[in-house]
């Protein structure tokens, strides 16, 4: 004991110091580990827990798109967010988003219109029947973007921004871009981007559509050289040309606002006697000519020319006959109600 007493006061204060120092770490490294030990256990769990969370929502988010059929905004949200294929065109993959857009667009509509009165086998059949429309015509816009890129075939925003605008008029009525938004919000259930998401798959198609189809563009070529000689005799167009042209009359005044691919709008701005020349329609699926042959404040009397663009479609036709269209949805065939 005297020893270790007279050991002791040969120790510095340094040394005496730094061995206490190392008492303390020593009792404190006893709490130390165990502590670290449940940190570690506590991050590996929450990870595997996040990791489980998310594993069941894609299940269950892939359940409710490609089993159930489910079409709510949440979903479509999420498609948005991740580019996950409907379908497939030629080995393109045909994005979820895009079918659900056109769906909820069309089906928004009729719900809302309808409100609580309408039949629900009635309803039932719509929706069917609509999910069959959009999910065709996903596929046939999926199909233009493929053909547009080897075309080097392309859509500005700046003519995005053309037809938004466009739109803005349509019918006579100058609208402000707010109250448009709105109106296609509350009928569409569209915003802004879905919307220019829409123009945008228009206007691809109608390009592509024009370029690819030589026989369209040599009839329009034969109008035009008809309509110089003969004073802009329609009739005598429709005589000369046949079925490969849709002649129309409209028999008398019609609204200037007429949901008609832009006919009368384009009518309302000439004069008695004048054509309007070559325009493409507005939904993009023929060439128009028009005469003007009366007008009033609101409303216009003419005659049109009609060359429908068929390429498109023989050549998606094609591909379905080659089955190179594989649908990942099973869509429930539309049953008419007694």
């Amino acid at each position: 004991m005297n020893l270790l007493k007279k050991k002791d006061e040969k120790k510095t204060e340094q040394e005496k110091v730094e061995e206490r120092r190392e008492e303390v770490l020593a009792t404190g490294r006893k709490f130390k580990y165990p502590l670290q030990w449940t940190r570690y256990r506590i991050v590996t769990s929450s990870i595997l827990i996040v990791i489980i969370i998310f594993a069941l929502v894609l299940v269950g988010g892939w359940f409710a798109l490609y089993r159930f059929g489910m079409t709510d905004e949440l979903l479509f949200r999420a498609t948005q967010i991740f580019p996950i294929p409907v379908a497939t065109v030629d080995a393109k993959n045909v994005r979820f988003s895009d079918y659900l857009m056109l769906y909820r667009s069309s089906i928004i509509s009729i719900e809302r219109q309808s409100g609580n009165h309408s039949n629900e086998e009635a309803l039932k059949y719509l929706h069917n029947e609509y999910k069959r429309a959009a999910l065709s015509e996903a596929e046939k816009y999926t199909y233009a973007i493929n053909l547009a890129q080897e075309q080097n075939i392309t859509v500005s925003d700046a003519e995005i921004d053309e037809e938004f605008t466009r739109h803005l008029t349509i019918g006579g009525t100058n609208r402000s871009e707010a109250s448009f938004l709105k109106i296609i919000e509350d009928n569409f259930g569209l915003t802004k981007p879905e919307y220019r998401r829409m123009l945008y798959l228009n206007l691809i198609k109608a390009k592509v559509s024009i370029a690819i189809d030589n026989e369209a563009n040599q009839i329009a070529t034969q109008v035009e050289s008809i309509l110089a000689t003969n004073g802009n005799n329609y009739s005598a167009v429709a005589e000369a040309l046949g079925s490969q042209i849709v002649y129309e009359e409209t028999g008398g005044l019609v609204d200037n606002k007429n949901i008609d691919g832009g006919r009368a709008s384009a009518a309302m701005r000439l004069e008695p006697g004048q054509s309007s020349g070559k325009f493409v329609s507005m939904n993009g699926d023929s060439y128009y000519f028009v005469k003007l042959i009366s007008k009033t404040d609101a409303e216009v009397n003419f005659v049109s020319i009609k060359i429908p663009f068929t390429e498109f479609d023989k050549r998606f036709a094609t591909l379905q006959e080659e089955d190179k269209i594989k649908e990942l949805v099973e869509l429930k065939a539309p049953e008419q109600t007694q």
